[in-house]
C-alpha cells in the first residue's frame, strides 16, 4: 500500500491557514552541538505548543531517554508514545524497528513483514545502502504529524518536536531524503517517501529548525557556520536561536571600576569573584553581539540555572521565558 500523499501540516486550530509564528509549525527541529541543551529546549518548546491546545510530541533521536525522568513518569521501550503531561508525549526512534513498521505499511501483512526485515539479506542491504537508515529516521518523525500514520490505530500530532543529534549528525539526517531520492532517481516506494519527507522540510508553513548554542566563542562560531549548513541541506536557513546559560548582568561599569579599584575596602576573595563573574559576563554578552549580527535568524536568551540537576521547574520556568521571547 502506498504511503500517504499529505504533507499539510496539522497545527489549524484556533489559527488561520497562513502560518508565522514558529510554534504554529507542525515539525520542529532543535539541532545544535552537543552539550549545549538541545533536549531542554525541545521539552521547553514541547511544553509550549501543548499549553496552546496542540497535541504535541517530543521525539528524541538517539537511545538516551531523559524527558520521561524529567516529568516522573517512566520511560517506554524505544517506539513507544509516552504520556508526559496533558498533551504532552515523548517518544524515541529506533532505526530498525522504524524500518520494521514501515515496511508493514507498504506489505500489509505483519508475519511478511517479520520475515523480511529480519532477514540477514535485508540487514545488509540498510547497512549498505546510503542513507536509509537516516531517511527512515527523519521519515519517522514527519510521520508522527500525520493524520494517517504507518500504524492505522495510531493518532498524528499537531506538533512533532525534534531532538535532533549534535551538528553535524543532525545535519546529515536532514539531507538524507534528497540524497536518497537522488540514489534512486525518484523510483520506488522508499524514493516516494523520501520526496514527502523533503517537502515538509523545505516548507517554512510546515516546519521550523532551531539551533541551540551556549554564549562561548566555539558554540557561536558553530552555530553561524550552521545557518550554512542548513541552506545546503534544505534550502532553508534558521528560523531561531536559542542561547542557553546566560549569566545576568548584575553590575554596573562604573560599579565594577569602583569595586577594582577598592584594594582592601572589601575582602579580597569577595572583589576577585565579583569581578571575575563580571569578566565572564562581558566575554558571554560579546559573543551575543557576534552572534546577532552574522546569524540569520532571531536570537532568544534563556538564563543560567543554578541547580546541580535540572528539573522539571525549571524547565517550566524556561518554557514560560521563551514563550515571552516568541510570542511577545
Amino acid at each position: 500500500m502506498a504511503v500517504m500523499s499529505s504533507t499539510l501540516p496539522r497545527a489549524t486550530y484556533g489559527h488561520a491557514t497562513r502560518m508565522t509564528n514558529l510554534l504554529d509549525r507542525s515539525l520542529i527541529v532543535v539541532t545544535g552541538k552537543g552539550g549545549v541543551g538541545k533536549t531542554t529546549v525541545a521539552a521547553a518548546l514541547g511544553l509550549l505548543c501543548a499549553r496552546r491546545g496542540g497535541r504535541t510530541i517530543v521525539c528524541e533521536v538517539g537511545a538516551s531517554q531523559r524527558l520521561p525522568g524529567l516529568f516522573g513518569v517512566a520511560a517506554g521501550a524505544p517506539g513507544d508514545e509516552v504520556r508526559l503531561a496533558d498533551g504532552l508525549f515523548q517518544t524515541s526512534v529506533d532505526p530498525m524497528l522504524t524500518i520494521e513498521e514501515w515496511i508493514g505499511r507498504q506489505l500489509g501483512s505483519r508475519s511478511l513483514t517479520q520475515v523480511l526485515a529480519r532477514s540477514n539479506a535485508f540487514q545488509y542491504f540498510v547497512a549498505a545502502a546510503p542513507g536509509a537508515r537516516e531517511v527512515l529516521t527523519i521519515a519517522k518523525t514527519w510521520e508522527l504529524g500525520q493524520d494517517e500514520r504507518w500504524d492505522r490505530k495510531a493518532a498524528g500530532y499537531d506538533h512533532v518536536i525534534v531532538d535532533a543529534p549534535a551538528s553535524g549528525h543532525g545535519i546529515g539526517l536532514l539531507r538524507a531524503p534528497a540524497t536518497m531520492s537522488g540514489v534512486t532517481r525518484g523510483i520506488g516506494p522508499v524514493a516516494t517517501q523520501a520526496d514527502l519527507v523533503t517537502r515538509t522540510l523545505k516548507d517554512p508553513a510546515a516546519s521550523a529548525y532551531v539551533a541551540v548554542a551556549l554564549p562561548g566563542e566555539l558554540p557561536v562560531t558553530e552555530t553561524i557556520e550552521l545557518d550554512g549548513l542548513l541552506h545546503d541541506a534544505v534550502g532553508r536557513t534558521l528560523d531561531h536561536v536559542v542561547v542557553n546559560a546566560v549569566l545576568p548582568r548584575r553590575f554596573a561599569g562604573e560599579e565594577l571600576e569602583a569595586l577594582a579599584a577598592a584594594d582592601g575596602a572589601v575582602p579580597e576573595t569577595v572583589r576577585r569573584a565579583t569581578l571575575g563573574q563580571a569578566g565572564r559576563v562581558r566575554e558571554q554578552q560579546s559573543q551575543l553581539r557576534r552572534l546577532r549580527k552574522h546569524a540569520s535568524a532571531p536570537v532568544s536568551t534563556l538564563p543560567f540555572v543554578s541547580s546541580p540537576e535540572l528539573r522539571l521547574e525549571d524547565v517550566q520556568a524556561l518554557a514560560d521565558e521563551l514563550g515571552r521571547r516568541l510570542e511577545g
